[in-house]
């Protein structure tokens, strides 16, 4: 038993003397073997391999499938507007079967939202040997399947206790760095060494990920004293750009282990975190953001303006008390490569492109709002993603009234510019949601 236990003590000192000169060491001095690149060729090409002898074992030809850009929709919508649909079925009068075109949105929302369908797994397009697939996997060849036995060995005998073993001494590095550097007085050497400390974890951690990622426009990175946001599609988006950077970040309050790197974090960094349903907290929050772009030799603070993770599919509204405080803008374009996200401890890699984008400033007559609007189309040009208007708190909100009351309005407007209610027999009223038109359109109670 005692030499079970001796040699077990002998491996895993073992195994951790290669985790730190091969893996760590080089991840704090910021330089690479070119292990991750050999990994990631091997692993196209195994993959490539894989997919070509699944093509070529299917024998019966496969159904054209309809390639709809990233949205994963089970629906063909008809985004003809109400005005030109409606006028189309009659020549602009009010008629009772009006009430269809608002039943099939309705049914088409309930089948089908816009909304929550961004926060379910992304479709792959072809098999990665992992679990997740459009089609069920099925038997195709003996050394396929051999193939992909060896992977399952792989990813949970190697690379899980590997990544568990960076992801522990990345987080503990982070937060007994942070600590201790966040008791010394504020300095140019405290800041420096947050800095290190930061830049240092975060490359560890993304070597648990066995993270490939590509930084395009480096001439574009955030500078000092400005704002960089970006999409939102995971919690490790941070750890993402802080491998290239180090930022202030601003977010939500978190409890568990999340929250212990927090409260770790900004001793030695001046990071914002906040209550998101304390109004105080988001006035607070607004001051000190403006303060901080004030100080031109301040990190630049990174923002996720949509406030809540999406699926890799779409960007979403972004909120504009962002773009209220001044300063110069930094877009930041985050694409992951679906192939490879999926589990992350027992994946095979996390392949992400980060472009950074010309700064942008708010125009001249330019509100808020515009100016968020304006950002994000830019951030999802880049990035290839579907752009929605749609606020990402819905999935744990319920529905405003004034959206539903917009469609009223628009209807109601249609309706009195064309005369259709002037039409209408003596004694017939029009009412939508308890209100008049007339109601509806001064927004009278």
């Amino acid at each position: 038993m005692e030499e079970l236990g001796w040699l077990a003590a002998r491996l895993g000192a073992a195994w951790l003397a290669m985790v730190l000169a091969l893996i760590v060491l080089p991840s704090a001095l910021g330089v690479s073997l070119g292990i991750s690149e050999a990994y990631m060729w091997v692993l196209v090409k195994t993959l490539e391999w894989a997919t070509k002898r699944i093509e070529k074992g299917v024998k019966k030809p496969q159904p054209e499938v309809l390639k709809i850009p990233a949205a994963n929709g089970i629906i063909e919508r008809d985004e003809t507007p109400m005005e030109k649909e409606i006028a189309g079925l009659h020549r602009m009068e009010f008629q009772f079967s009006d009430i269809f075109y608002f039943c099939r949105k309705g049914f088409e929302a309930i089948v089908e939202d816009e909304v929550t369908q961004r926060f379910s797994s992304e479709e792959l397009v072809s098999w990665n040997l992992l679990t997740r697939t459009n089609v069920n996997f099925h038997y195709i060849s003996l050394r396929l399947t051999v193939v992909w036995v060896i992977g399952v060995i792989v990813r949970y005998c190697f690379l899980l206790p590997l990544r568990f073993t960076l992801a522990a001494i990345g987080i503990t590095s982070m937060i007994v760095g942070t600590t201790l550097v966040g008791q010394l007085p504020n300095s140019s050497v405290k800041n420096y060494l947050s800095e290190v400390v930061h830049l240092t974890c975060s490359r560890i951690l993304v070597r648990a990920l066995s993270g490939t990622i590509h930084y395009h426009n480096r001439e574009n990175k955030p500078q000092k004293g400005g704002i960089c946001v970006a999409n939102h599609t995971s919690p490790i988006d941070a750890i993402i750009l802080t491998n290239d950077g180090c930022y202030a970040m601003v977010g939500q309050v978190h409890g568990g282990l999340m929250g212990v790197i927090q409260r770790a974090t900004v001793k030695a960094c001046p990071h914002v975190w906040f209550e998101r349903s304390e109004i105080k907290d988001r006035h607070l929050v607004t001051k000190r953001l403006r303060e901080h772009v004030a100080d031109k030799s301040k990190l630049p603070i990174l923002i996720f303006p949509e406030g809540t993770c999406i699926n890799n599919t779409s960007v979403m509204m972004f909120k504009k008390g962002s773009f209220e405080i001044g300063g110069t803008i930094y877009p930041v374009a985050i694409k992951y490569d679906p192939h490879y996200l999926l589990r992350i401890m027992t994946s095979w890699a996390i392949v992400c492109n980060v472009w950074y984008m010309p700064p942008m400033v708010r125009k001249e007559g330019e509100d808020a709002v515009q100016f968020a609007n304006r950002v994000r189309s830019a951030i999802a040009h880049q990035g290839g993603l579907t752009e929605l208007p749609w606020d990402g708190g819905l999935k744990r909100a319920k529905v405003k009234d004034s959206f539903k009351e917009e469609q009223q309005k628009n209807y109601s407007k249609m309706l009195v510019r064309n005369g259709s209610v002037g039409s209408l027999p003596t004694g017939t009223g029009v009412r939508l949601n308890g209100g008049s038109l007339k109601q509806i359109l001064h927004n009278q109670p």
